[in-house]
């Protein structure tokens, strides 16, 4: 099976990148997060998560987004009061951040099509 995410930490400025491959589903979405769950991937003193979908495309109907922010509420102990930024560059694909942001509830997430624009809102 192809990787269709990896991780990486950047202690320098305590942000989460996430990077997404491929057709994503829900369940990808989901399982990546419970992998990195079930092995402590996550630092306690995370600043916020980037999520990079720049190579991977949303591959469900646009009516399960609303499966990806319960999925963020659910797990509030992870995702409480910090910044989600969601990079995407395909049109198609910015609709799902979007709506996701619109259902925001103990965290912040937020749409952005460059790296540089995401870390600087993480930090900020």
């Amino acid at each position: 099976m192809d990787q269709k995410f990896k991780y990486h930490y950047d202690d320098s400025i305590g942000i989460m990148f996430k990077y997404y491959y491929g057709p994503i589903s829900i369940e990808d979405i989901e399982s990546s997060w419970e992998y990195a769950f079930e092995n402590d991937i996550i630092p306690k003193n995370v600043k916020g998560f980037i999520l990079d979908y720049k190579h991977a495309n949303f591959s469900f109907n646009i009516e399960k987004y609303i499966t990806i922010p319960e999925f963020y509420k659910k797990h509030l102990e992870i995702f409480g009061n910090k910044k989600i930024a969601i990079i995407t560059v395909q049109p198609k694909d910015i609709v799902i951040p979007v709506l996701v942001s619109n259902n925001d509830d103990g965290y912040i997430s937020r749409p952005f099509s460059t790296l540089e624009s995401a870390i600087l809102w993480v930090l900020s």
